[in-house]
């Protein structure tokens, strides 16, 4: 999965040359071959140093602070929803319906990494949710929606049909 997140990214970013991977471990950590010294492992090192490459600084953050709230997002990524439990599932929806309550995405009012790899890893888990289950968490819904729709991010991903009508009027059902 990693590996395709990868070269998504790649193609996000308008790289011209794609570059070559590997895995190492029972994990299977990605890895950058790179070209001119040593490996570079694992998918948020990766993920940053091809935004470096491409010289898209701002998918990092702006701001001293946006760039420690989008590696904060980009360590929970990996350390918490790619480790993710059918039963941490809904917890994990609920806390970041109630993060972006008043976002319009990870890092406030700016676009960047953190939404496209958060997009990637929470993909699976808004597929299976069921229309009901998607109104629960709203804020989630409306971003992902957003997230997958901006230009040339799903690349990999089937569009998951969200409802923008409320398909009930009241909290009771």
């Amino acid at each position: 999965m990693a590996l395709r997140e990868l070269s998504s990214l790649e193609k996000y970013l308008g790289l011209k040359k794609p570059n070559k991977y590997s895995t190492q471990g029972d994990k299977k950590v990605p890895v950058l071959q790179s070209n001119n010294g040593a490996p570079v492992a694992g998918l948020v090192t990766i993920a940053c140093h091809l935004v470096k490459q491409a010289q898209r600084p701002e998918l990092l953050g702006d701001s001293a602070e946006s760039r420690a709230v989008v590696q904060q997002w980009l360590e929970y990524r990996v350390a918490r929803l790619d480790v993710c439990t059918k039963d941490d599932i809904k917890i994990t929806l609920k806390d970041l319906n109630l993060y972006l309550q008043d976002k319009v995405y990870l890092a406030g009012n700016q676009f960047t990494l953190a939404d496209i790899f958060m997009y990637y890893g929470i993909h699976p888990l808004i597929v299976d949710l069921a229309v009901q289950e998607k109104e629960k968490y709203v804020n989630v819904t409306r971003w992902f929606d957003h997230v997958q729709h901006y230009p040339g991010v799903r690349h990999h991903l089937p569009l998951v049909v969200v409802l923008r009508n409320r398909v009930y009027t009241s909290g009771h059902h």
